[in-house]
């Protein structure tokens, strides 16, 4: 992996009073370039030919309106890397705010390796997401004390099906909640195809039918198999900045998905006349709804923030920069609300409506989208102290 010094070399060369902020054209692009424009910064877009209308047309600056002052086009994202294209972001003083997109487009080696563009957070984390890696999500959050669901198969875990049989027999002899699989679709391996189930014999007659539908990637043999929560989801957005030290709740929000939010408007008799078909509602991430947390629960979603941040210092090299997420569902049991937590967002979050709820404003007046606060660090970092000192902290 790239070493910080190697970074920060780059950096001492960039001019600190023109520096461009860049993304790649999707995900959560137009939130940080609409943050970064607030706060003076030029912004830049590297987008994937044929999918570039959005950052080059209709949101383009044009000295009045727009937030993306610049676009590079690539034939396909992992282009980035190209040191045509590394050439181009250096030259303009580009500092890279990464997103999902960032890491499921383009090779996590690649990005940790050759990309020599310094990077706002650690360019470490977002493979951790990953459910199979050595330290993924699910120990990291183990070892900060957090709450998960009870993990039936761990990710990459290989069991035959007359072992996971056994397991599952063993699971739904003492307990009643259902199980969902996390398993990726066939076609776009990055999206989800998470199916839940009740017994054994639900989970095999699901993914065999689901596999031979071609629906499903091969890995659901080794897909990560959990507890189903039971509770009301919700997405806890923070940020943690190393420049104050300080843990910031940015807003809650839920998730719309296609197209089971569509399947919960029936009625229940049209659900088991579909179902019976063959339907299979699908959990695929197409949006967000921002929702608000009743103030009890506050207090309760900062202290496992602060936990994770903890951990990250002591398991990683870069710990928390920025944005993060912790996702998962409220729980009432024996009457005491529970926070579990079953996902790990390790960058940006996908939800641009964070800043419509409240959590933000009773810290600076008005409530601010994540662009605008990172915008507001790096601001800060430039104009306070010793840039290339606070640089060194937060840019990877």
């Amino acid at each position: 992996m790239i070493k910080p010094p190697q970074i920060q070399k780059i950096v001492q060369n960039y001019d600190l009073q023109n520096i461009t902020i860049a993304v790649l054209g999707g995900h959560s692009a137009l939130d940080v370039c609409h943050g970064a424009k607030k706060l003076g910064f030029k912004t830049l877009a590297v987008c994937q030919k044929g999918r570039e209308k959005t950052y080059s047309h209709y949101y383009k600056t044009d000295g009045q309106i727009g937030c993306i002052d610049d676009v590079i086009i690539v034939d396909k994202f992992s282009d980035i890397t190209l040191p045509s294209v590394q050439k181009q972001l250096i030259d303009r003083n580009a500092i890279f705010i990464h997103n999902r997109y960032f890491w499921v487009y383009c090779n996590f080696p690649d990005i940790e390796s050759n990309f020599m563009i310094p990077i706002y957070g650690g360019r470490e984390l977002v493979k951790l997401e990953e459910r199979d890696h050595p330290k993924n999500q699910y120990i990291l959050l183990e070892k900060a004390g957090i709450r998960t669901p009870k993990i039936i198969r761990k990710g990459g875990q290989k069991l035959h099906d007359d072992e996971l049989n056994q397991v599952l027999q063993q699971y739904f002899s003492e307990h009643t909640s259902p199980l969902i699989v996390k398993a990726n679709e066939a076609k776009r391996t990055y999206e989800r195809a998470f199916f839940t189930i009740t017994s054994p014999e639900n989970y095999f007659t699901k993914r065999d039918q689901m596999l031979n539908a071609g629906l499903l990637d091969e890995n659901v043999h080794q897909a990560v198999i959990e507890e189903f929560i039971i509770g009301a989801q919700i997405n806890f957005n923070y940020f943690y900045s190393p420049l104050t030290k300080r843990l910031e709740l940015m807003g809650t929000d839920t998730r719309r998905q296609t197209n089971l939010d569509g399947f919960l408007r029936l009625d229940a008799q049209t659900q088991l006349e579909l179902l019976d078909n063959g339907y299979k509602p699908s959990m695929v991430e197409n949006g967000h709804i921002a929702c608000t947390t009743k103030e009890s629960l506050i207090e309760k979603a900062l202290e496992i923030g602060e936990k994770f941040v903890s951990t990250m210092e002591r398991e990683t090299s870069s710990g928390m920069i920025g944005p993060f997420a912790l996702q998962g569902a409220v729980t009432s049991e024996n009457g005491k609300e529970e926070i579990v937590i079953f996902d790990v967002s390790m960058r940006i979050p996908g939800s641009p409506g964070t800043r419509f709820t409240p959590l933000s404003g009773y810290l600076y007046g008005d409530s601010i989208s994540y662009g605008e606060r990172i915008a507001m660090e790096l601001k800060s970092a430039l104009t306070q102290g010793n840039p290339h000192e606070n640089l060194a902290l937060i840019l990877t």
